[in-house]
């Protein structure tokens, strides 16, 4: 396996709306995100990945770009970008910006162009179809619910949006489309920037006779999405990227690519393919749903399927191949609210638990703003206070049309909605949690009062030095980074235990998932002469003997076996 910095590194999410304020318009800015890069530096991340900070009429908070070259004015301009550019340099941290290329803004200059007349040179930016017997051209159902097609009078045709009807796809079919997106890459790629993380990338390539998609029950909307993701030029389009650009420079590459397989991670991936470096894929995090119901059907987390996703992709892509370790973004609810327990008793161990099993697994691991002090869910009073379009949508579609309870719809919205991750970065106990001077743009959960970064960087037992001792032990140790990885009592639906293995060297990691006490057994597979801990959320005896012992409640320990 080759040894890559970017393998080394850890990397740290920044979502700028709700990550700090500078100037008390209650938007987190540019500048807000220098003013606490020491922070940063003193958990000691190497990467920042700054979700979009484009142009943008924020339909999607910023996923929906009209100037790809451009800073948002609410964020600040391009000499503030510029500036925190230098200062991460100057720290040692590298930047990863967002690219969002499957779509842009209807504001874009290029969609204003396409939607003028059937012969605009811009008409092939993106995809236009006829309707068909006066309805749309397919049938199906938008990620942010109707349909994909939005009617355009101007020219009587229809333009495929698989998001927001403000976010028209980009016709990748196009060469000079891709030309385009190359310049604006090697634009940033000038001006500094380490790499790319890649917005639904693996949507680009569309198959082209646009078929509806199979309907047995007869509903109005159903999931296209054989037909647009992972497509049939997919992989053409992205190692013409990697000529084109990648290849050019040192960089850092992630694609998000939903309802991605190990087998198709491996082509992305592979060493040799010349595509990417690593996927964001999701189905650890489609578990604690009904299966085939979509995410806001609620389902309790059995961790045995935890354990066969993470073991799938650990062992799919050991070979070659690499994986991101992640269990938090900006679209996700917190994982300590989700997959720990975020009562006053628990909080802290099991979000130390969670980042223990997460840190040890094999792959580049992302850490989520808010994530390194335990933020948790947030239970907003009324629908009035959620600012998330798919959540907005999905709430008046349930209500509003389908008559169903609301009562019973906010509890998914408790439990799913993006905007769990999206309420500011609780930096101190002060009004606003030390996020603006103004009203921010989300309401604070209001728990900043108990949780907070100045408590946390306070408290030498915190969950905030917990991790920067995980991602000091990455930097300290290879086994962390290159060993191999393997399961460990499979059917076991409390403790989930594995060993990483390089040379004669093997990590056992241990982690109860649950409130109760169960004994852990060591397996006779795993043999050893000589053990210290590594490390560990409760005080933990070194002399201890470990072929069998009963965990505390959401307990994680990690032993160094020779």
């Amino acid at each position: 396996m080759k040894r890559k910095w970017w393998k080394e590194s850890v990397v740290y999410q920044i979502y700028p709306r709700s990550f700090m304020d500078s100037n008390g318009d209650g938007i987190g800015d540019i500048k807000g995100i220098t003013s606490k890069l020491d922070y940063l530096k003193e958990l000691g991340i190497d990467v920042v990945w700054l979700s979009p900070v484009y142009k943008s009429p924020n339909d999607d908070n910023g996923y929906d770009i009209s100037d790809y070259r451009a800073i948002m004015d609410e964020f600040g301009t391009m000499s503030d970008w510029e500036e925190m550019l230098d200062e991460m340099h100057n720290r040692g941290i590298k930047l990863m910006m967002d690219l969002v290329v499957n779509h842009s803004s209807d504001e874009h200059a290029w969609f204003v162009e396409s939607r003028k007349s059937k012969d605009n040179p811009y008409r092939d930016y993106y995809i236009w179809r006829p309707g068909k017997d006066g309805k749309e051209p397919t049938n199906w159902e938008s990620a942010f619910s109707g349909s994909t097609w939005e009617y355009d009078e101007t020219t009587d045709e229809y333009f495929l949006h698989i998001f927001s009807k403000k976010q028209p796809d980009l016709n990748w079919e196009n060469p000079i489309v891709r030309g385009e997106v190359y310049d604006m890459m090697k634009f940033w790629f000038e001006k500094g920037v380490d790499g790319f993380r890649m917005d639904v990338i693996n949507f680009i390539s569309k198959v082209d006779d646009y078929p509806d998609a199979p309907n047995p029950e007869g509903k109005k909307y159903v999931s296209g999405h054989e037909y647009f993701m992972n497509g049939p030029r997919i992989h053409e389009f992205l190692q013409e990227m990697h000529r084109e650009v990648l290849s050019k420079y040192d960089s850092i590459t992630v694609g998000e690519m939903p309802g991605v397989t190990p087998e198709q991670g491996r082509l992305y991936t592979g060493e040799d393919r010349n595509e990417l470096q690593m996927v964001f894929q999701f189905e650890h995090m489609d578990l604690d749903s009904v299966p085939g119901k979509g995410k806001w059907a609620l389902a309790p987390l059995k961790l045995t399927d935890l354990k066969k996703s993470f073991t799938k992709w650990q062992k799919g892509l050991e070979e070659d191949g690499w994986n991101s370790l992640y269990w938090n973004n900006h679209d996700q609810p917190r994982i300590v609210s989700r997959f720990g327990n975020d009562s006053p008793g628990y909080r802290e161990i099991s979000a130390k638990m969670l980042a223990t099993c997460l840190h040890m697994l094999q792959g580049t691991p992302y850490i989520y703003q808010g994530e390194e002090i335990g933020m948790t869910n947030v239970k907003f009073d009324s629908i009035d206070d959620y600012r998330d379009i798919e959540t907005l949508n999905m709430y008046n579609e349930k209500v509003h049309e389908n008559g169903e309870d609301p009562e019973n719809i906010m509890v998914s919205i408790y439990t799913k909605g993006r905007d769990n991750a999206r309420t500011p970065v609780q930096w101190d106990s002060s009004e606003q949690a030390g996020f603006t001077t103004g009203i921010p743009w989300i309401k604070v959960n209001p728990n900043y009062t108990e949780i907070n970064a100045k408590q946390a960087v306070e408290d030498q037992n915190s969950i905030f030095h917990y991790y920067r001792n995980l991602i000091q032990l990455r930097k300290q140790h290879d086994i962390v980074v290159y060993g191999t990885y393997n399961l460990l009592l499979p059917d076991d639906e409390k403790i989930y235990a594995y060993t990483r293995t390089l040379g004669d060297e093997t990590l056992l990691v241990i982690c109860n998932f649950s409130g109760e006490t169960p004994v852990f057994n060591i397996p006779n597979s795993v043999n050893y002469t000589a053990k210290e801990v590594f490390v560990s959320n409760y005080e933990v005896d070194s002399n201890e003997d470990i072929t069998s012992f009963t965990l505390k409640p959401y307990e994680a320990r990690v032993y160094k076996l020779s």
